[in-house]
C-alpha cells in the first residue's frame, strides 16, 4: 500500500525579508521584514495594508515577477528567510524552476486593467500567456480556450474582437483576470484587484474572483488596502504595516484583541454601530 503524497502548500514563507538594493542616490530599502505565512491548497488569504506597506513587493516576489527588473532596472531581492511557492524555493531559484513556477501562478497585477496592450484585441491579450510558452500551440484549440475563459469571467464573446479602449474599466479588469487564469494556475495572486474599477463594478469583480476560485479550486492571495474587498473573498486575513505582518487569522481573531497599534486602530474603526452587531458584519477601508 502506497502512501498518498501530501498536498504541496501554495505559499510557505519563514522570516522572509525582501530588500531593494541601492539605486542611484537612493539607499538600500527593506520593503518586507520577517514575513511568515502559510497558504494551504484551495485557501484564500487576504493581505490588508496601506500603500507602502510591502504588499505589492510580496506579490512580485511570490509570483516570480520580481526576477525580471522593472523599467528602471530595479528588482527586489530576498535577503533573509525562506519562501517556497508551489514547492519551488525562491532563493537561488534556477531558470527552469522559475519557468515552471510562473506556469502555476497567475498574477493579476495592480495596474493590469490599465496596461492592457492597446493595439491587441481581447482575444490576442488573453491568448498571450499561452503563446509565450508555445508559439506552435494549435490555433483552433487556443481559440476555444480563450473563448471559454472569456465566458468564465462573465463577458460576452463579442468582446473578443474588441480593443481595451472600447471596454469599461470593469470589463478590462475581467479581461486581465481571464489572462491571469488562462493557463489554469494552481495559485492566483491578485494585487489590488479592484483598483481603477468603477465603484459600481468593484463588488462584481471581487465576487467573480471568489466564484472562479470555488469553481476551479485554486489557492489565492488577494491583496488590497480595502477591508471590504478582503472580507468578500478571504478565508483568513493578514495585516501589513511598514513591511511587517502585524496580524494574521480569521477576521474575528485579528480584530478581537489586537496587539499592534495599527491593527487596534482598524479594529476601532470597525466597532459596530449597534451593540448587537458582530464585527464580521462591518466593512471599512484600511487606508490611513
Amino acid at each position: 500500500m502506497t502512501r498518498e503524497a501530501k498536498p504541496v502548500l501554495a505559499i510557505r514563507t519563514s522570516d522572509l525579508t525582501i530588500e531593494y538594493p541601492p539605486h542611484g542616490a537612493s539607499p538600500a530599502f527593506v520593503a518586507v521584514h520577517g514575513f511568515t505565512l502559510r497558504i494551504n491548497p484551495g485557501e484564500v488569504v487576504g493581505l490588508l495594508g496601506e500603500s507602502g506597506s510591502g504588499k505589492s513587493t510580496l506579490a512580485r516576489v511570490l509570483s516570480g515577477d520580481a526576477f525580471t527588473a522593472d523599467a528602471n532596472g530595479i528588482r527586489p531581492q530576498i535577503t533573509g528567510g525562506e519562501a517556497t511557492v508551489l514547492g519551488f524555493g525562491l532563493r537561488r531559484v534556477k531558470k527552469r524552476s522559475l519557468t515552471q513556477l510562473r506556469f502555476g501562478v497567475g498574477l493579476l497585477a495592480q495596474d493590469a486593467a490599465v496596461t492592457l496592450e492597446s493595439t491587441m484585441t481581447v482575444a490576442e491579450i488573453v491568448a498571450q500567456p499561452v503563446l509565450e510558452r508555445d508559439r506552435r500551440y494549435n490555433r483552433r484549440a487556443l481559440g476555444a480556450r480563450v473563448a471559454t475563459m472569456i465566458d468564465s469571467v462573465r463577458l460576452p464573446l463579442a468582446v473578443l474582437a474588441q480593443y481595451p479602449y472600447e471596454l469599461s474599466s470593469g470589463q478590462r479588469q475581467r479581461v486581465a483576470l481571464a489572462r491571469a487564469l488562462v493557463l489554469g494556475p494552481t495559485l492566483l495572486i491578485a494585487d489590488e484587484p479592484t483598483a481603477g474599477v468603477d465603484v459600481l463594478a468593484r463588488d462584481a469583480v471581487i465576487d467573480l474572483i471568489r466564484e472562479l476560485q470555488q469553481e476551479r479550486s485554486f489557492s489565492a492571495l488577494v491583496i488590497s488596502h480595502d477591508l471590504a474587498v478582503i472580507q468578500r473573498v478571504a478565508n483568513r486575513i493578514g495585516v501589513m504595516h511598514q513591511g511587517v505582518l502585524v496580524g494574521l487569522g480569521t477576521l474575528d481573531e485579528v480584530f478581537r484583541d489586537p496587539w499592534h497599534p495599527y491593527v487596534r486602530g482598524l479594529a476601532e474603526a470597525l466597532q459596530p454601530q449597534d451593540d448587537g452587531d458582530d464585527v464580521t458584519t462591518q466593512t471599512a477601508a484600511a487606508e490611513s
